[in-house]
Formats: structure tokens, C-alpha cells, sequence
């Protein structure tokens, strides 16, 4: 008795537990794609409970016949009858209890069958509908039934998709291609609310300049090399930082600026793209990238913005709204920043991970790119055809929203980064403690050292020698034992050794870090060497894959010819000597004549705090790349210059160039603005950039647009037998030898870099600020 007794219990718990289970594993209206399967779990559900009942059932009549059982034999004779009767009375109230279970279980049941009958009622339209889905044939959207084909076969390929309710059937992938993608046109049945007036959009909150960076510490978090890094740098500069911002809050006063909501994601951060800087801080970096980073952070948030830093995939996934799943699926609500900026680790992930929303929101996104990316290498189609493929290029953003540490290439934008400033008597200091034979080496890698016995001898005839190499336990051997290496310093006496020092020697690598400009705004000499022939992809390791020519020719081939060309090319003697390093002579000249010349500390003002703030917060007002301009007329267009209006380009007095006319009557909203521009035609073998650049002015790819146009060309008195819309990113220019004119068909392809001897470009130039390139004079 017992035994049956424990087998009816656990019998009961097993059927309880199995009918809860059934209940809780399916919530009605959980989905409006999972009815069907909603509906069978149910009709189970309902089963399961007639069983139920009909088990109890048998139990009870099984007990009862072994309770008849047990009265009508002698079973309590002998020693049995030594228990007591009420021995088995527990057995008489599970009776009862099972007996109330059964009649509660029948209830449920009846209840359980009238629900399902009036939720079938009310689905029989609905699973009508779903029976009855096609796939319309709608000229507004050609691609439907494409993507529909594609969803049969590899709906199950991400479960992005059945997070937003795609089960396999016909009309899950017509509402899913219809209300979260837009392939597909709203079906008709769908429950759609009614369109409300909307109301007018809040004011934007106004950003306003802080007073301390404190809040920002707290915002870059901890837990990694790289971010201890950057807030030892921020705290280091804060006061140059908050005395810049109050600067040029008097610069602003009166301007009303819109706070925006801006992400930093740092992808190279990141433990997926490998986190390569991070473990190397300790050991001397490179650093270049972190100190731009640690500069950009503290401008955005001097500035008055709002911020959310990133450094980890997952983070990035939480603030963009990601769907679970492989990253195929939009995200799950709009993007609740204003701006983004990453690298390219950063942009990567972001496309990987955005599905269609990445196309949607890259106007957004500004990519922080040390060297930068030229139009022929950002343009997919056009860089598969010609062979400007590489690693990093082919994202077909504007070019201007690739940011560079230096102004490479008018075609970026240029963010650059700040170096430490010097007061008056800081300035005096440094005059009177300089030591006139004393060099430090730029190089924290032993290998930088290889193979430079040479000059390393020349230079110890007439200087003491000072490194900055990190080493565990011995002096590498790379160093001579003449060289006093002070293994790797701290910034702030790396600092010092600069004050002291008189000269900075860098022997070719590494390429355009911020160092120089360090070691110029601390008084002391930079000599480095020229390279002939200029270092490029075809015969440098280093250079191999970057997407950017610099001023090469019409095949693309990225070219430097030193160490720091921005140095070479906006500092200059005294401050940065360039020489021949294969010429012994020259090389040892150019040290004695050093060592008699005194030169004052000197920071160029795009590279101060308040020449960053200056250049963010007119990109932040004024560049916006999600509002689309007018694009080049269709090449199928005969003349289309002619039903233009006037030009409202006129020669200028000279009659050299062509200027914005003052009697155009109109002036489109540009930035820069349009009163900057002056059109010049460049030699055969120059580039836009330095046909600019020689007359004292920039190129500005921005205005393209505005000379894109036949009449342009009769302006400048060039004669046309033919004019052609081509994909060419040297365009638009002529062909004087043949008198062909060629304009522009493709508006990503307008660029400042590269020429070829058979073309003379039309070039729009620009003037800019004192000190600082990035900026016209009216572009603040």
C-alpha cells in the first residue's frame, strides 16, 4: 500500500510538473508571429489535462479496491496486528486530497477548452491572412521578391531574425522586409497607428564650456594600460585645456551652440581587434595614436557635449541598440547619437554589427586616421577597377570624414592633437639652461638604431648623446655604450630631457609622430633625413597597404620624402633641418651649423589647445554629411551647363583666376563659404594641393561642385572641342594637346591629390587662418 501510495504521489507531481511547464514555456501574445504555435501549445496543454484527470481517476478506483481488499481478508492477524489502526490513516487524507486535485484538474480543463475555442475564433482571420501571403510585385520596390527568396533559404542563418519575429512562414518575411528593413511595401492587413500631428521638435540643449575635467576621467574608465595612459595625459594638460576653452568661449560669445550626443568608440582598444597597444605602453609605445585620442576626448568634452566612451565590442553593441544575433538584422531603435567617432577597427565592427542601419547612420561617423584616405582608394567601385585597392580603403564615406593627425591631404579633415604650451618664463628658462652639445635620439625601439653607427659617430665628434630606449635587463646592442640611454621615461622627464637637449635627431622612423612637435615647442632643433628616393609602397614595408598617395602621379603611389613632412613643410628652418643622411659632408655641416643657432621654442598654433578646440567646434557646427548637395549633371545630358543660370564664377581682376562673383545675386549655403573660393589652373605636374599651396592658398575639395561645369572652362579662355562624364579622380581637367575637356561624373571622386602630366586640372583653392590651415578666415 505504500508503495502504490508513493507511486500515485510522484505520478501526480510528475503530471503537475509537465502541465506547468506547458503552461509557462508558452505566453499567448508573446509575438504576433508565434499564434500557430501558441494555439498547438495549448491545444496540448488541454490534452495533457483530460490525461491527467483520467490517471487520477484510475488511481483512486485502484486504492479503493485495495482498501476493499485489505477489510475482507485476515491481513491483521499475527504480528500485523500489532500496529495500531491509525497507523494508515494519513492514507484516508491523501485520498481526499488526490480526490480534490482531480475535480480542480477537471475544472481547469473545462475552463482551458472554452478559452481555446474563442482564441481559435479570433485567429481564424489571422491565420487566414497568414495562409494567404504573396509577395507583391510592386515597381516601388523591385528588390522585394529577391529578399524574400533569400529569407527561405537563410532565415535561420542569424537569430537576429527571430528576435523580431520571423518564423519561416511567407508573411513573417513580408512584415519583417516591410517594417524593420524597407524592402518590401506594408501589407495592407497590419494593424498600423494612425499618423499623429507630430509636435515641433524640444530646443536642443546648448552646449556650454566646463570648468573641469574630472567628470571625463570618470567617463574613459579604467582597466586597461592605454586608458591609464590617456588620463595621466588629461590631468597633465588640464589647466592648458580649461585656460583654451575660456579663450574661445570669448571668441563665441553670443553664438548658440547645439549640444550634441556624441559616442568615442576606440576599436583599436578593443580585445577583438587584438588590443595591440596596450600591453606596449609600459615598454614606449607608440603613443601617437593614444595622445590624439586622450586630445579628442578632452576637446569634445571642453566643448560641452555629451559623451559615452567606449573600448570593448560589447559596450558599443549596448549603446548602438544591437540586435542579438550575427549582426545581419537593423538596429532595434534610431541611433541616439549625433556623432560617432572611431578608427578603422571601430568602423569595422560598427558594419559588422549594424546590419542596413551601418548605410542608414555612417553620415554620423568621423574616423580618426593617422595617415589618411584619398578619394581613389575611399571609392569601392573605382578602387577595384583601377588598382587602389588596400587594406584600409573602399568605404565610400566623404572623404571628409576621415581625420587626420596631420594635414596630409585637404581632402581629410584635419584633427590633429595638442602639444604642451610654455609661458614666458618657462620660455626664458629653457633659453638659459639649453645645453649647445647635447642631442636626444627620437627612437624608443632598438631597432630604430640598426645600421646607424655611421651617423651615431659623426654626431658624438661633436654632441653628447641621449636615448630613450626601453630595455629589461642589459642595453640593447643596437645602442653604443657612447650613448647615455635613459631606458624609458615618464612624459614628464622625457619633457625635461627635451628642455635641456639642443637637438632632436631622428634617424628615418618612426613616420610623423607627434614627438618633433614636442621637441620644437621645447626649444630644441629637429634634423632628419631626406629620403631618395621618397619611401613608398613599392619600396617600403611600412607604407604597403595604406590608402592614400601623397602628391604621387596618376598611378597612386604613396610617397614620402622624410621622416616628418608636415615639419619639413610647415615649420621649416630653423626650427627642422631635412638632409641628405648618405652624404657624410652634408650631414656634419648641417650639425655645426645647428649647434652655433639659437632658436626659441615654437608650437604652430593648430597645435595648441586652443587651435584644436577652435578646428572641433567649427566642424561640429558646420560639416554635415547626412544632408545630401547636388550632384554633377547625368552624363546622358547634352550641355547640360546650358540650361544652367549664369556662372556665378568671374575672372578676377588679374585675369589669372576665377573668383565667386559679388554680383551673382546668391550665395549657396557652403561651408567654407563660397566668398573664399578662387579656381586655378594647375601645371601638368602638379597636384591641386600644391598648385594651391604655391599661390598661398588650399585646396578645397569642398567646392569642387562649384567649377564642375563646361562654362568653367570657357571662363578660364580653355577651348573645348569635347566634354565627357567620366569616373576619374583627377577630374575635372583638360587635355590641351587634344583640346579634350573632362568633368567629373562620380562626387566622392573629387580630389585634391594626384596628377598626371597629360592633364591640367581645375583646382578650387581657399584661404585660411593664421596658424591654422583647417580653417578659412571666415570659418569660425
Amino acid at each position: 500500500r505504500i508503495f502504490v501510495l508513493g507511486i500515485g504521489f510522484f505520478t501526480l507531481c510528475f503530471l503537475m510538473t509537465s502541465l506547468g511547464g506547458q503552461f509557462s514555456a508558452k505566453r499567448l501574445g508573446d509575438s504576433p508571429f508565434t499564434i500557430r504555435t501558441e494555439v498547438m501549445g495549448a491545444l496540448e496543454s488541454r490534452g495533457l489535462l483530460r490525461r491527467m484527470s483520467d490517471m487520477l481517476e484510475m488511481l483512486m478506483k485502484r486504492m479503493d479496491i485495495l482498501a476493499r481488499l485489505e477489510n475482507s481478508t485476515d491481513f491483521h492477524k499475527g504480528d500485523e496486528a500489532r500496529f495500531p489502526l491509525d497507523r494508515f490513516q494519513p492514507a484516508a487524507g491523501l485520498m481526499e486530497r488526490i480526490q480534490a486535485i482531480a475535480q480542480n484538474v477537471s475544472d481547469i480543463a473545462i475552463k482551458v477548452d472554452q478559452i481555446l475555442r474563442n482564441s481559435l475564433l479570433n485567429g481564424k482571420v489571422m491565420e487566414g491572412r497568414r495562409d494567404q501571403c504573396e509577395v507583391p510585385r510592386d515597381p516601388k520596390y523591385p528588390d522585394c521578391a529577391g529578399k524574400v527568396e533569400w529569407m527561405r533559404a537563410r532565415w535561420t542563418s542569424d537569430p537576429c531574425y527571430a528576435f523580431f519575429g520571423v518564423d519561416g512562414t511567407e508573411c513573417s518575411f513580408l512584415i519583417y522586409l516591410s517594417e524593420v528593413e524597407w524592402f518590401c511595401p506594408p501589407l495592407p492587413w497590419r494593424n498600423r497607428t494612425v499618423a499623429v500631428p507630430s509636435l515641433p521638435p524640444k530646443p536642443r540643449a546648448q552646449a556650454a564650456f566646463r570648468r573641469d575635467l574630472a567628470r571625463l576621467l570618470e567617463l574613459i574608465g579604467t582597466g586597461k594600460e592605454s586608458l591609464s595612459f590617456m588620463k595621466k595625459r588629461i590631468r597633465h594638460l588640464a589647466q592648458q585645456w580649461l585656460r583654451a576653452a575660456r579663450r574661445l568661449e570669448q571668441k563665441l560669445v553670443g553664438r548658440q551652440r547645439d549640444q550634441k550626443h556624441i559616442l568615442i568608440h576606440i576599436g583599436f582598444l578593443t580585445e577583438e581587434s587584438g588590443d595591440v597597444f596596450s600591453p606596449r605602453v609600459l615598454k614606449g609605445g607608440p603613443l601617437g595614436e593614444m595622445v590624439q585620442w586622450a586630445d579628442i576626448l578632452a576637446a569634445l568634452f571642453m566643448l560641452g557635449h555629451s559623451l559615452r566612451v567606449t573600448v570593448s565590442l560589447k559596450e558599443l553593441q549596448s549603446h548602438l541598440g544591437v540586435p542579438p544575433g550575427r549582426g545581419n538584422c537593423p538596429l532595434t531603435s534610431p541611433l541616439p547619437f549625433d556623432l560617432i567617432y572611431t578608427d578603422y577597427h571601430g568602423l569595422q565592427q560598427m558594419k559588422q554589427h549594424m546590419g542596413l542601419s551601418f548605410k542608414k547612420y555612417r553620415c554620423r561617423v568621423r574616423v580618426i586616421d593617422t595617415f589618411g584616405t584619398e578619394p581613389a582608394y575611399n571609392h569601392e567601385e573605382y578602387a577595384t577597377l583601377r588598382g587602389y585597392r588596400t587594406n584600409w580603403g573602399y568605404w565610400n564615406l566623404q572623404p571628409t570624414q576621415f581625420m587626420t593627425m596631420f594635414p596630409h591631404t585637404p581632402d581629410n579633415s584635419f584633427m590633429g592633437f595638442v602639444s604642451e604650451e610654455l609661458n614666458q618664463t618657462e620660455r626664458q628658462l629653457i633659453k638659459a639652461n639649453k645645453v649647445s652639445s647635447m642631442a636626444v635620439v627620437y627612437g624608443k625601439e632598438a631597432s630604430i638604431w640598426k645600421g646607424k653607427e655611421k651617423f651615431l659617430a659623426i654626431l658624438n665628434k661633436y654632441m653628447e648623446i641621449h636615448g630613450t630606449v626601453y630595455y629589461e635587463t642589459q642595453r640593447p646592442p643596437e645602442v653604443p655604450a657612447f650613448v647615455k640611454n635613459h631606458g624609458l621615461l615618464p612624459q614628464h622627464e622625457f619633457q625635461q630631457l627635451l628642455r635641456k637637449a639642443k637637438l632632436f635627431i631622428g634617424f628615418g622612423f618612426p613616420y610623423e609622430g607627434p614627438a618633433p612637435l614636442e621637441a620644437i615647442a621645447n626649444g630644441c632643433v629637429f634634423l632628419q633625413a631626406r629620403f631618395n628616393p621618397p619611401h613608398s609602397s613599392l619600396n617600403h614595408e611600412f607604407f604597403r597597404g595604406k590608402p592614400t598617395s601623397r602628391e604621387a602621379t596618376g598611378t597612386a603611389v604613396f610617397q614620402v620624402s622624410s621622416q616628418h613632412p608636415y615639419a619639413e613643410d610647415f615649420i621649416g628652418k630653423p626650427h627642422v633641418w631635412t638632409v641628405d643622411y648618405n652624404n657624410s659632408e652634408e650631414f656634419e655641416a648641417a650639425i655645426k651649423t645647428i649647434m652655433r643657432t639659437q632658436v626659441d621654442p615654437y608650437l604652430p598654433y593648430e597645435y595648441t589647445c586652443e587651435g584644436m578646440l577652435e578646428r572641433i567646434h567649427a566642424y561640429i557646427q558646420h560639416q554635415d554629411f547626412c544632408t545630401t548637395s547636388s550632384v554633377p549633371p547625368s552624363p546622358k545630358t547634352k550641355s547640360p551647363a546650358m540650361q544652367s543660370p549664369p556662372s556665378p564664377l568671374a575672372l578676377s581682376p588679374n585675369s589669372t583666376h576665377l573668383v565667386w562673383s559679388p554680383s551673382a545675386g546668391w550665395a549657396p549655403q557652403a561651408w567654407p563659404p563660397v566668398a573664399s573660393l578662387q579656381v586655378w589652373v594647375s601645371e601638368p605636374q602638379h597636384t591641386c594641393t600644391e598648385t594651391c599651396r604655391r599661390r598661398g592658398l588650399v585646396c578645397e575639395p569642398t567646392f569642387f561642385r562649384f567649377l564642375n561645369k563646361e562654362e568653367v572652362f570657357l571662363q578660364l579662355s580653355i577651348a573645348c572641342d569635347s566634354t565627357e562624364y567620366e569616373m576619374n579622380h583627377l577630374y575635372p581637367a583638360v587635355a590641351e594637346n587634344v583640346h579634350e575637356c573632362y568633368l567629373q561624373k562620380e562626387p566622392l571622386l573629387f580630389s585634391c591629390a594626384g596628377y598626371n602630366t597629360k592633364y591640367r586640372r581645375l583646382c578650387p583653392c581657399r584661404d585660411f587662418r593664421q596658424g591654422q590651415v583647417a580653417l578659412c578666415r571666415d570659418c569660425l
